[in-house]
């Protein structure tokens, strides 16, 4: 017997029948000799239902008001959920978070999970009950309800199974898995059964919206087993563990194709070349609370650089802006934007044992006469800057050339 917590998202709890889906499911796991524990979302639409009549009531409204709300959505969930489970004769029991006592900050919208105290759980695991448990919420040490902010139920799953050292965290979604790139730009593209926690990360960072990647750094953190899956398919769905535990990574060194297509790049010519230059670039952006992404500095002959970096394409203007004023400054030659761009990446934990994979990239994108801007590695990625018009046309060279299609 294994303890399995099991998370559902708004798609999978959208109504009634979706609710009923997934109460079978549950069902199905139940009879195999598991407890299970599940977390679930709002259902789809009611957050931003919720917020919407906020809104009408103050334009401003308050951040803890705002939490009480966004609350109720969740809550709503457990209910019906239990009671699906209860007219399919199966005992169940729902909590909320302040319930289960998940303790977080005071950071309302945005709280971060401290500590879960699993003991209201775990009595009703021993009294034989399914219990369900709101995600995306908690309290803090003042009594308050607090919210976690988008994606957060994906980390109320992963931080229960942390604490009540579950076997598996299972996350149920519209899609069955981790793919080697997005099937909507290369139809070949191939459902991954494993990856690293280091993978993972990566590919959300880099513009793969399966997982929230606060939820992917605590299972990380705390060896937590993920495994992405769909509710509609009983495909097994991706599991996500570390590198020794993963059985191919030694035969594999690229598992996937990642892309973003929120990239703005922004250059300031002809700065003088001392030391400090790249905090007078930019400490303004960051006072903005702008974040920069990759960053390039080419020093010229004449004793000035010249300074490259990457924005999300939303900060494109303010950044813009900004960076005019501290050429004016700074007596620059000019500012150059580019907001038609996007990142290209190859993410692999087998870049760290295979020499000549950004070459090799490399190689593949001239062939097809597409110009790389920029270029950025760590130990498991290489990503590109390119013309965003490039991008379908890089993805498909890339996943062929790097041979991550489906086998024939």
């Amino acid at each position: 017997m294994a303890l399995i917590v099991q998370k559902y998202g708004g798609t999978s709890v959208a109504n009634p029948e979706c609710i009923g889906i997934v109460a079978d499911r549950i069902i199905r796991t139940r009879q195999q000799g598991h407890d299970i524990v599940v977390v679930v979302s709002a259902m789809s639409g009611e957050t931003n239902r919720l917020l919407s009549l906020a809104k009408e009531i103050n334009p401003d409204p308050d951040p803890r008001e705002v939490d009480v709300l966004l609350a109720t959505g969740e809550q709503v969930t457990i209910a019906l959920l239990s009671m699906a489970l209860h007219a399919r004769g199966f005992k169940a029991c729902s909590f909320t978070g302040s319930q289960v006592h998940i303790l977080t900050d005071s950071a309302h919208n945005k709280a971060r999970i401290k500590k879960i105290d699993g003991q209201r759980v775990r009595q009703a695991l021993e009294d034989k009950a399914i219990v369900v448990v709101a995600g995306f919420q908690g309290v803090d040490e003042q009594g308050n309800i607090t919210t976690l902010g988008r994606g957060g139920s994906d980390t109320s799953a992963v931080a229960l199974a942390a604490a009540l050292k579950a076997d598996e965290c299972q996350i149920y979604t519209d899609v069955d898995g981790v793919y080697t790139t997005d099937p909507r730009v290369v139809p070949d593209a191939r459902r991954l059964d494993t990856l690293t926690y280091e993978e993972m990360l990566e590919m959300a960072s880099l513009g793969a919206k399966v997982l929230q990647i606060r939820s992917v750094e605590f299972a990380q953190k705390y060896q937590v087993k993920l495994r992405v899956a769909s509710t509609f398919s009983e495909e097994g769905g991706t599991l996500i563990t570390d590198e020794n535990e993963s059985k191919k990574m030694e035969n594999v060194v690229i598992s996937g194709i990642a892309f973003n297509r929120d990239e703005a790049k922004l250059t300031i010519l002809g700065v003088p070349d001392h030391p400090g230059i790249a905090h007078a670039i930019l400490g303004p952006i960051a006072d903005a609370n702008i974040e920069v992404d990759m960053i390039i500095q080419n020093i010229g002959r004449d004793g000035t650089t010249d300074f490259t970096f990457t924005v999300h394409r939303n900060d494109y203007k303010s950044a813009l802006k900004i960076l005019q004023d501290v050429a004016e400054q700074l007596e620059a030659r000019e500012v150059l934007g580019d907001d038609n761009i996007v990142k290209v990446s190859l993410v692999g934990v087998g870049m760290r044992s295979h020499a000549g994979i950004a070459d090799e990239m490399f190689r593949l994108l001239a062939e097809k006469d597409i110009n790389i801007q920029m270029i950025s590695t760590s130990e498991i990625k290489v990503s590109v800057i390119l013309h965003e018009h490039q991008l379908d046309t890089a993805v498909q060279v890339l996943h062929e050339g790097f041979g991550l299609g489906r086998p024939d």
